[in-house]
């Protein structure tokens, strides 16, 4: 049985479609890599199958669990950080982590063991009395994670988690991302980061609303690799995007910072 399988995953707003006939299946201790540009449907993807947002047509079961029958089950069994982290900032870090212990239902010597296991585990000791909003992003990330993981849940979603950090914060993340891994733990993570995507064991590419590409990091790499990749710059961003709105025979462009990459495909 697969930690999550999805079938036709597909949502609507009217007449726009935000997610269209995806489908995904993740084991337990992989790491499931969900990478898209901005807006390309990572988030509505990741809200349908924790069953913060009802999807359109689509099968969903997490942990064994029918998500569009029972979208309050399945959250006892997984993890979830947000893109914000969804932390108080006028509470300290201890205060945080009381409030959502007891939301999960933790009390008494198991909420103390497993607050100790979090503070040596995450690296964030020294830093309980911090109001939250004072301590550094890294830490901050960690402290979210740890979170998402007291009540020991075997599969846990991470939106955009190392948006806005800084590079060895990123690393160091997914170092833990990775022990998790070898713990058995499902890991569904979103990133727009390219080179995050080497850390997973598997990859699906959306775009715009559509799943594009799937496989490891070395079997997308492989499809690629014979088609080369061109850069266009006329040196101002307005005249590269002008350029990129004209339709031409060989292929579409995408907009890399203020430059313009296509390939020959």
């Amino acid at each position: 049985m697969y930690a999550i399988e999805v079938e036709n995953l597909t949502k609507r707003f009217g007449n726009f479609a935000a997610v269209g006939n995806v489908e995904i299946k993740v084991k337990q201790g992989e790491i499931f890599g969900f990478l898209g540009a901005n807006g390309a449907g990572k988030t509505t993807t990741i809200k349908m199958l924790i069953g913060l947002l009802p999807p359109t047509i689509v099968k969903i079961v997490v942990g064994g669990v029918d998500v569009v029958k029972y979208p309050q089950k399945v959250k006892e069994k997984i993890g979830y950080m947000s893109q914000k982290f969804s932390l108080y900032n006028d509470l300290t870090v201890e205060e945080n982590l009381n409030f959502f212990s007891r939301i999960y239902g933790l009390s008494g010597k198991r909420l103390e063991a497993l607050k100790s296991e979090l503070f040596e585990k995450f690296g964030i000791s020294g830093y309980e009395k911090h109001l939250t909003k004072e301590i550094p992003t890294g830490i901050k990330q960690k402290l979210a994670l740890g979170i998402s993981l007291l009540h020991k849940p075997k599969i846990v979603f991470l939106d955009e988690p190392t948006s806005g950090t800084d590079p060895i914060s990123r690393r160091n993340f997914w170092e833990i991302i990775q022990e998790l891994a070898k713990e058995g733990i499902a890991v569904f993570v979103t990133t727009h980061y390219l080179e995050e995507a080497e850390y997973c064991n598997t990859i699906s590419l959306i775009h715009q609303g559509k799943i594009v590409a799937n496989g490891s990091p070395t079997e997308l790499k492989r499809i690629f690799e014979d088609y080369p990749l061109f850069e266009v710059d006329f040196g101002l961003p307005e005249v590269n995007f002008d350029f990129a709105s004209q339709k031409f025979d060989f292929g579409e462009f995408a907009i890399f910072g203020s430059k313009l990459h296509f390939s020959s495909k």
